[in-house]
């Protein structure tokens, strides 16, 4: 990686330069031997340095930059992760394939059920690590001790951090690629990123790899320390990675740059390594990726100042790396703390200590690409010159939000688009104006005088009869990122009528306003299957208008006419205030971008006999009834410590719906950082909550209905605690992410 003053990089160098005195503190109360320390913000390295020895036995040599150490667990994403995660891009895996698809003989014991994605969060429910005993007779038994193991707890019930995890997923790249971990690594990781000093068993550069401790009365050098990854021939899932801060720091900066290397070389694609630091539905104190540890106290340098979103790992043997995607920086701190004797402490304290430093020197705002105006589907189709449309008769399914950047409708774009002929308007939910909370009679629109079918009255599906004289159909309406928002329904039906039809149907693409990252939630059981749940969908999909509209054509073997015209300019991790856009309230009762977040969680107890803040200034942003008392029903929420969320006790009196006219208690829910929000979390916590406090009183019935999912009901209504209800949908949430991924258009 090319070298950058730090100033240039938004960093103060005095600040920096504290380091020197954090890792010599270190070395004198011989928590460490000696380090080196790398730091890399806006693509180049901005610090580097070598301190103390790197070898005190038999003989004293100086820590150089170029050290190699033994990476013990960063072996884990660096090495493992990542081939997984190559053969999953490939097409060869799966994460929601169970594992004894690729591996048979672990389809014992009840294990054959874990999938490769639990494996890589450590959710598979096997221990941590099974005798040393069981490696003693080589490799091949000590295989199949361990696809002899039992679990110790169901597949996706609770995090156990384990290395047999990992040798399982060691053993998965050698079975899908037919080639050994250590070379599938090299050949499709290391060599491409230029990473020379990387990879298992080094040879030939002894002088310059540091020791760890002695094993059988021999100092381990080049030897790798781990006894079970010794046993298994120094390649193994878990451990046996060597490398230097310089190489560490190519791979950080790949992550960084979305899978693109130095020169341009790709090692994944942008949604792969999004999907890597993705925590899914891991739980909060259990935030794991695919390999990485996403900003817990597991291995996270405690008590460091970290971004919401960082993430990393750490090695035993006193190895660490540690990437804030927020700042564009990473922190990689490498010591071999065992070295001579193996009684070092943990390096957590130094670890933590040069990670703040870091953070304090960050002197300029937050170092990201330019926000870039989103152009959507309409804007898109109006700079190719309405190609799709030109020459035909267009009815067009649109409402208030279906409007171009300049602030024109999308009716009125039409309306007056050179060789488009406008001839009809269909109306979703809320009318074509997005004001009415009731069924919609069809009208005219005053405008241009066209006929409104509407799809929320006597009909909710464009019939035969009023697609007569239409020879294309288009859709432009911004949803919101929620499986029972309708207006997705509305989308299905839509593509299903043009093909009963046999005419083509156009999909203006809008951002999902909430982001299209975090995917959560239960999927959607098939008997619950309706206007507000057409698809089997999670509560959050994470995907436009234009992906859907590819998933259903696909998934339901519909085989539409179908073209979507993609935005331009947005970003997966983009929430609404990030595109440029102006905001349109969707619906009537979202008003802004916060509610839009809260909804995909609280909705959930719109038909439960809770008032959810209609009929109130902020919908969505409060819960409550007459027979909930404020402060315990606060205080049983905050007590769950919900990432970046309160709940403020309050008394309301709702206009409309559930309650209308009466005093509830209940409480106003407060973001307290959008970037740590978990919507989910929150409609179940008081779903648990209501169920724990206020039995047979909350209506659990109208929460199936929205939930639509019975394993989730039944495990609320159980009493489980969050963590446990959660866990009950990830196996169709991880089958789901693996359906969802063919039909992603944007980065």
């Amino acid at each position: 990686m090319p070298e950058g003053k730090p100033e240039a990089a938004g960093m103060d160098s005095g600040r920096l330069a504290r380091i020197d005195a954090a890792v010599g503190r270190a070395i004198e109360a011989k928590r460490v031997p000696g380090a080196v320390v790398l730091v890399g913000r806006a693509g180049k390295v901005i610090f580097a340095k070598a301190y103390g020895k790197r070898a005190i036995e038999p003989a004293e040599e100086g820590m150089t930059r170029d050290t190699i150490f033994d990476m013990a667990s960063l072996t884990k994403p660096v090495a493992t992760a990542t081939s997984v995660t190559i053969l999953v891009e490939s097409g060869k895996l799966r994460l929601g394939d169970p594992i004894r698809r690729h591996l048979p003989e672990l389809d014992t014991n009840g294990k054959g059920a874990i999938t490769v994605e639990q494996l890589l969060r450590h959710r598979s429910g096997l221990i941590a690590d099974n005798p040393i005993d069981d490696y003693k007779d080589g490799p091949e038994r000590a295989w199949e001790k361990i696809a002899g193991l039992e679990p110790v707890a169901k597949p996706g019930e609770r995090f156990v951090y384990s290395d047999v995890n990992y040798i399982i997923l060691g053993k998965l790249v050698g079975r899908v690629s037919g080639r050994p971990l250590d070379e599938f690594a090299a050949e499709h990781i290391f060599q491409p990123l230029g990473m020379a000093d990387t990879g298992f068993r080094p040879a030939g550069k002894t002088d310059r790899i540091a020791p760890t401790e002695k094993a059988d009365g021999t100092m381990l050098r080049g030897v790798v320390h781990d006894p079970r990854a010794r046993a298994l021939g120094g390649v193994a899932g878990h451990a046996g990675l060597f490398g230097t801060a310089d190489d560490l720091a190519v791979f950080a900066q790949m992550i960084l740059d979305g899978g693109r290397g130095p020169g341009g070389s790709r090692v994944l694609g942008p949604l792969a390594v999004r999907a890597m630091i993705d925590p899914g539905d891991t739980p909060r104190g259990q935030r794991r990726g695919l390999g990485w540890d996403i900003s817990t106290p597991y291995s996270a340098p405690r008590g460091a100042l970290l971004g919401p979103e960082s993430f990393g790992h750490t090695g035993f043997t006193g190895t660490s790396l540690w990437i804030d995607p927020e700042t564009r920086t990473f922190v990689i701190v490498l010591t071999s703390r065992l070295h001579p004797d193996g009684k070092a402490p943990s390096p957590n304290p130094l670890r933590a200590e040069l990670a703040t430093i870091v953070a304090s020197a960050i002197v300029d705002a937050p170092i990201q690409e330019p926000a870039r105006p989103v152009a959507c589907g309409i804007d898109v189709l109006i700079a190719r010159g309405f190609e799709p449309l030109k020459g035909k008769r267009v009815g067009l399914i649109t409402n208030q939000t279906g409007r171009a950047r300049d602030g024109r409708a999308t009716i009125d774009v039409l309306a007056h688009a050179p060789g488009v002929r406008l001839v009809k308007l269909f109306s979703p939910e809320h009318g074509i104006r997005g004001v009415l909370d009731a069924p919609v009679d069809d009208a005219k629109d005053e405008a241009t005088g066209l006929p409104i079918v509407s799809l929320y009255g006597k009909t909710r599906r464009p019939t035969s009869e009023s697609l007569e004289d239409v020879d294309v159909l288009a859709y432009d309406i911004q949803d919101i990122g929620a499986r029972f928002y309708t207006y997705i329904t509305t989308l299905g039906y839509a593509i299903e009528a043009a093909k009963a039809k046999g005419i083509p149907i156009v999909v203006l693409d809008r951002p999902n306003p909430i982001g299209g990252v975090v995917v959560d939630g239960p999927v959607r059981d098939e008997e619950f299957a309706s206007f507000i749940a057409y698809h089997a969908l999670p509560l959050r999909h994470g995907m436009t208008v234009g992906e859907l509209a590819r998933l259903y054509n696909a998934e339901r073997s519909i085989g539409a006419d179908l073209t979507v015209i993609p935005c331009e300019g947005w970003r997966r991790g983009d929430l609404y205030d990030a595109t440029g856009l102006v905001w349109v309230d969707p619906s009537p009762n979202i008003r802004n971008l916060n509610e839009a977040l809260l909804y995909p969680g609280v909705c959930l107890l719109e038909a439960t006999e809770l008032a959810h803040g209609r009929g109130t200034n902020t919908p969505f942003e409060r819960v409550g009834a007459p027979w909930i008392e404020p402060r315990s029903f606060a205080r049983a929420l905050n007590d769950l410590d919900l990432p970046g969320v309160r709940f403020v006790p309050i008394r309301f009196t709702p206009r409309a719906r559930q309650h209308a006219g009466h005093e509830c208690g209940g409480v106003q829910i407060l973001i307290t950082d959008r970037a740590r929000l978990d919507p989910i979390a929150v409609g179940i916590a008081l779903a648990v909550v209501l169920q724990r406090d206020y039995p047979g009183r909350w209506g659990d019935a109208g929460f199936l209905r929205l939930v639509a999912d019975r394993a989730t009901h039944k495990a609320v209504l159980d009493g489980k605690g969050l963590d446990e209800v959660r866990s009950v949908w990830s196996k169709d949430l991880a089958e789901f992410r693996a359906i969802r991924e063919k039909y992603l258009l944007y980065p």
